[in-house]
């Protein structure tokens, strides 16, 4: 792909030229959405699903040295443990502490990760950005794309059916939290916003 022209726009965009790091930032993300599912497709999170990403996990647990510690489930108490933008994993504990700089950089990692399970699970099936962006915030916060009724209902072709579904995920440690209830909604009015 030739980048110039997109480098050009952004650029007239900023009234400015770029510093090398803010280059090298851009290319990083070009690459990832340059990255075939299968099928040939190419799926990337769009700036609607990392915001309400973001917005939801959260970077939660600060220090007043501006570190970032681990925080307990809000379901279960305890583990998964989760430090930054809801990261989580064996590397995570009651003892964590990261930089920001790691939580930033974490988060980047684990959304394309995600973001690429969902466009294997979706292989060719059509689907709109604004879906892609809600299936990938949805599996980021469950991960449970492959397994979900929500994804069989998108792959079949109902979409009613499978927005319906985003709000049945409401539920941590056995409890109805209304967090999930709000970012379930979220995702299901992204989801139907094509």
């Amino acid at each position: 792909m030739n980048r110039k022209p997109l480098f050009d726009a952004i650029r007239k965009l900023l009234g400015r030229g770029f510093r090398q790091a803010e280059v090298e930032a851009l290319d990083a993300v070009l690459d990832t959405a340059a990255e075939p599912a299968p099928g040939g497709s190419t799926y990337s999170i769009g700036p609607r699903g990392l915001a309400l990403i973001r917005q939801f996990e959260g970077c939660a647990r600060l220090r007043p040295d501006g570190l970032v510690e681990a925080y307990p489930d809000p379901g279960t108490g305890g583990e998964p443990w989760t430090i930054g933008w809801g990261a989580t994993g064996p590397d995570i504990g009651p003892t964590t502490v990261w930089t920001q700089q790691q939580c930033d950089a974490r988060l980047e990692s684990d959304v394309a990760r995600h973001a690429r399970d969902v466009a294997h699970a979706l292989a060719d099936a059509p689907t709109t950005p604004a879906q892609f962006d809600a299936l990938t915030s949805f599996h980021y916060n469950t991960g449970a794309i492959g397994r979900s009724t929500l994804l069989r209902r998108h792959l079949a072709g109902d979409y009613k059916g499978a927005a319906d579904e985003f709000a049945r995920w409401n539920r941590a440690g056995g409890r109805v939290l209304k967090g999930l209830v709000r970012r379930r909604a979220a995702e299901a009015s992204l989801y139907r916003s094509h």
